[in-house]
C-alpha cells in the first residue's frame, strides 16, 4: 500500500503535481460525440456553447473498422475547437482492447494539453486506474503537459461495484465515476436489455384488499449500485454520474431518472441525444431558492467564520462551505446558459 505521504507525488519525473481539490466546473451533462463521423465533428463548435463537456466517444457504438478514424477525428476535433470553458473528455477503449493503450499515445501526445478527463470503462479494481495513472504520468512528463488528466471510471462490471470503495480512492487523478448500466446489466446477468431506466416487471404488489385491484409500484433496478456508487464517490471527494438512458423517445422517464440520481446525489449525467442536453441542464442546476439563501450566508459571513442566525436557522463556517459552493455554481450557470438559477 502506497503511504499516505506519497500519494500527492507525481507518477513521472516531470509530470505534474496531482491535484489535491478537483476544480469547482460545470459537469451537469456529459455530450457524447462520435468522432469517426465527420457531420456530427462539424456540430462541436455550436455544442460548446450549449453543453458543459463535450466526450469524445471511442469505445461502445463505435464499430471495430472506425476505431482508428474516430482516435483520428477526436484529435482533428480538438485541435481546432475552441472549448473555452467547456470540458474535453474522451471515453477511451477497454483496457483490454487491442486500442487502448495507443488511445492514450496518440491523443495525449497531440492534445495532452487540452484534454480535462479520460473515461476508462469496465474498471474492475485499483490495478486499472493504477495503470492508466502511471501512463498518463509518464505522458505528461515526456509531451511537457502543465495540469494532470484527471480519470473517470465506469461503473459496469459486478467486480468493479465489489470494488468501488477501493477504486474511489485509488489515485488523485480520480475525477468521479459514472453508472454504466447495460454493461453492468451484462455482467450481474439481469433480465433486461434497456440502457438505463426502469423495467415495468421488476415491481412491488400491494396487499390484497377486500377484492380491490392491488396497487402496484415499479422499482428502480438502479437504485442500490447508484448508492453504493454515490457512497464512495462522495467520501473520496471525487464525484459521481449517473450514466446513459437509452429510450430517446421518452423524455419524461429519462427526466425521472435523471432527477432520481440527482436526489440521490448524482452530480450529471451523459447525454447521447441532443434531447436530452435539455433536460440535463433543468435535472443538475442549482435551485434557484438554494442560491437565494446561499448568497444570505455569504453575505453574512463575509470570512466564512463564526456564526449567524438566517430566518431561524444557525449557519456556521461548514455551511458557509456548503453556500460557496452553490454560489460558484450558479455563477458558472449565469455564465454558461445565462440560468435563472444563478439570478435567483
Amino acid at each position: 500500500m502506497k503511504l499516505p505521504r506519497r500519494f500527492f507525488q507525481p507518477l513521472a519525473v516531470g509530470a505534474p503535481a496531482p491535484l489535491r481539490e478537483l476544480p469547482i466546473r460545470l459537469e451537469r451533462m456529459i455530450h457524447f460525440v462520435p468522432p469517426h463521423v465527420e457531420k456530427m465533428r462539424a456540430k462541436v463548435p455550436d455544442l460548446v456553447s450549449q453543453v458543459d463537456v463535450i466526450l469524445g466517444n471511442l469505445e461502445d457504438a463505435i464499430p471495430a473498422d472506425k476505431k482508428l478514424e474516430a482516435r483520428q477525428g477526436f484529435i482533428r476535433m480538438a485541435e481546432e475547437t475552441d472549448f473555452g470553458t467547456t470540458g474535453l473528455w474522451i471515453r477511451m477503449n477497454a483496457l483490454n482492447s487491442p486500442w487502448a493503450l495507443d488511445d492514450l499515445l496518440e491523443i495525449v501526445g497531440a492534445v495532452g494539453s487540452k484534454l480535462d478527463v479520460v473515461m476508462v470503462p469496465k474498471v474492475e479494481g485499483v490495478w486499472d486506474i493504477h495503470y492508466v495513472d502511471q501512463l498518463l504520468a509518464q505522458l505528461e512528463a515526456r509531451h511537457g503537459i502543465a495540469k494532470p488528466i484527471l480519470v473517470h471510471a465506469i461503473l459496469e462490471t459486478a467486480e468493479g461495484v465489489k470494488n468501488v470503495d477501493e477504486i474511489a480512492a485509488a489515485s488523485p487523478r480520480m475525477h468521479g465515476m459514472s453508472l454504466g448500466p447495460a454493461d453492468l446489466a451484462a455482467s450481474r446477468g439481469m433480465k433486461t436489455t434497456r440502457v438505463g431506466g426502469g423495467h415495468p416487471d421488476y415491481k412491488v404488489l400491494g396487499d390484497p384488499a377486500g377484492g380491490q385491484d392491488r396497487s402496484v409500484a415499479q422499482q428502480d433496478l438502479w437504485h442500490y449500485t447508484v448508492a453504493r456508487m454515490v457512497d464512495a464517490c462522495l467520501a473520496n471527494g471525487i464525484k459521481p454520474f449517473y450514466g446513459p438512458f437509452g429510450d430517446f423517445s421518452d423524455p419524461e422517464a429519462c427526466e425521472s431518472q435523471f432527477r432520481n440520481a440527482f436526489l440521490m446525489g448524482c452530480v450529471g449525467a451523459w447525454s447521447l441525444h441532443p434531447t436530452q442536453i435539455e433536460i440535463a441542464k433543468r435535472v443538475f442546476s442549482p435551485d434557484p431558492g438554494e442560491v437565494a439563501f446561499a448568497r444570505k450566508i455569504l453575505a453574512a459571513m463575509p470570512d466564512g467564520t463564526g456564526a449567524v442566525m438566517i430566518d431561524g436557522k444557525m449557519q456556521d463556517d461548514a455551511t458557509w462551505k456548503q453556500a460557496k459552493v452553490i454560489a460558484d455554481l450558479a455563477d458558472l450557470v449565469e455564465a454558461k446558459d445565462g440560468s435563472s438559477a444563478a439570478k435567483a
